[in-house]
């Protein structure tokens, strides 16, 4: 193995729990009671609309992730595609926007922790912290162990919801679905853009591409399953939380009246009696935490992808000899995960970063026909998405309508996230790369600039001719 070459230790098994423990969280813990508020009962049919939306991207990320098995992800498709400038744009943001949402987790189980153990509210982002810094430790030590971890925290998680909804079908009334829909059709198509990031962690297997066996074969497998999965969990478990939770309860319990921030726990006493609450909060912690945890391990390849590439400095894409992890990405990561848990209201600024990801699904689609249409020969994928290109136009529409919903507060945080990450490649990347996408190069017609097809060298070895 060559010196910054990384471990493949994640098998199918442990690539679907990355997966899914980068979805399962917030989005099925925290946010129905704030979806409902929007869209009553058809909150319901929002969580499964959602799942379609994402659906494109998954299939076309996993085209990508076969022809590029590399770390970076997102990052990479955008960059080969459309030349570093957006690929800069693309890696800062989405890094920016699932720290925030690791972040988010960590401080969201606070709600469910309080439900477990009578400690003062103030202690509960020390609590936050402490998990977080075993998280940072745990993606350090190596990727096995913390793909391993992964596994038990995601298949204990998805038996309890297995047993929430099959427990809940009993006590579910009808009259709790009628009238469905409450707010007419805006209310679920803005339902449905607000729980569009219960899907965001879609995209973390193909950051970890050069640390899965047999990528070619497990990327498209684990990301199709783990979407396939989610979708029906998330639609029956918000079906059973609408059918027996009254709805004040989940529109007016929650802090100063506002909405439920324990929305599954409100009901877990008719599902599964007197230990109810206490199997849900539990559940709720592990899940939260796996959600972090997924989140560390696939956003730290963002900035080990760009250092390869040089857009961001070397050592940040260092690989630590004696753990094969990229330790110095993680600790970067881990720095803004414990600031934004210390300091700042992750809640309001991770729905800033969420049209962000929304905005880089649709390039990721768009990615997707650049690559087919340029027909270079790099490109050459074991997986091939079906249903080109009214898939990925499909995709790219429907990411414009979820933008639309969320509101110009969202926009606005998208646009300042562009915003400075252009800035950064203008003032430090533009002078260190002479790379350019596909699409320039297919413009050009005359074969300037290079697209990497194979890992990038770092930027103390030799860059490939």
């Amino acid at each position: 193995m060559a010196d910054g070459d990384l471990n493949r230790d994640l098998g199918l098994y442990s690539a679907v729990t990355l997966s899914m423990g980068a979805m399962i969280g917030g989005g099925i813990f925290v946010l129905p009671a704030v979806g409902y508020e929007k869209a009553g009962p058809a909150i319901i049919l929002a969580y499964l609309l959602a799942g379609v939306v994402v659906l494109p991207n998954a299939l076309s990320k996993a085209e990508m992730a076969t022809a590029m098995p590399e770390d970076g992800g997102t990052y990479i498709y955008i960059d080969r595609a459309m030349g570093p400038l957006f690929g800069t744009i693309a890696g800062m943001g989405v890094w920016f926007s699932l720290v925030f949402k690791s972040a988010f987790a960590l401080v969201g189980l606070g709600a469910y922790l309080l439900l477990l153990v009578s400690i003062p509210s103030g202690l509960v982002k020390v609590v936050a912290l402490a998990l977080g810094a075993v998280v940072i430790l745990l993606n350090i030590v190596g990727t096995e162990k913390s793909g391993q971890v992964q596994g038990i925290l995601v298949t204990f998680v998805v038996l309890v919801l297995g047993a929430y909804v099959v427990g809940g079908v009993g006590p579910s009334a009808a009259t709790q679905y009628a009238p469905f829909t409450t707010h007419g059709l805006g209310g679920i198509a803005t339902a449905t853009a607000f729980v569009f990031v219960s899907y965001a962690g879609i995209g973390e297997v193909a950051s970890v591409a050069e640390e899965i066996t047999d990528p070619g074969r497990n990327i498209p497998r684990a990301m199709l399953i783990s979407i396939g999965v989610m979708m029906v969990i998330y639609t029956a478990v918000v079906g059973v939380v609408v059918g027996i939770v009254p709805a004040d309860t989940l529109v007016s319990s929650g802090p100063d009246g506002g909405t439920s921030l324990t929305p599954m726990a409100d009901g877990a006493g008719q599902v599964f009696g007197g230990v109810g609450v206490t199997l849900v909060a539990i559940t709720a912690v592990l899940a939260l935490t796996s959600m972090a945890n997924a989140g560390v391990l696939g956003t730290s390849r963002f900035l080990l992808a760009m250092s390869r590439d040089s857009l961001l400095p070397d050592r940040i894409g260092r690989i630590n000899p004696r753990f094969l992890t990229p330790a110095n990405a993680v600790l970067a990561t881990g720095a803004v995960l414990l600031a934004l848990i210390a300091f700042v209201p992750v809640v309001n600024l991770a729905k800033l970063a969420s049209a962000f990801l929304i905005l880089v699904f649709s390039l990721e689609n768009v990615s997707v026909i650049v690559f087919r249409e340029t027909g270079f020969d790099f490109y050459d994928p074991e997986f091939v998405a079906p249903g080109y290109p009214f898939v990925q136009i499909l995709g790219v529409v429907g990411g414009g309508v979820l933008i639309v919903q969320m509101g110009w507060l969202s926009i606005v945080g998208a646009v300042g996230i562009s915003v400075g990450s252009a800035l950064w490649y203008l003032a430090y990347a533009r002078s260190r790369t002479d790379r350019t996408g596909a699409l320039a190069r297919h413009f050009n017609g005359d074969g300037e600039g290079t697209v990497r097809s194979e890992r990038v060298a770092p930027a103390h070895e030799e860059p490939e001719e």
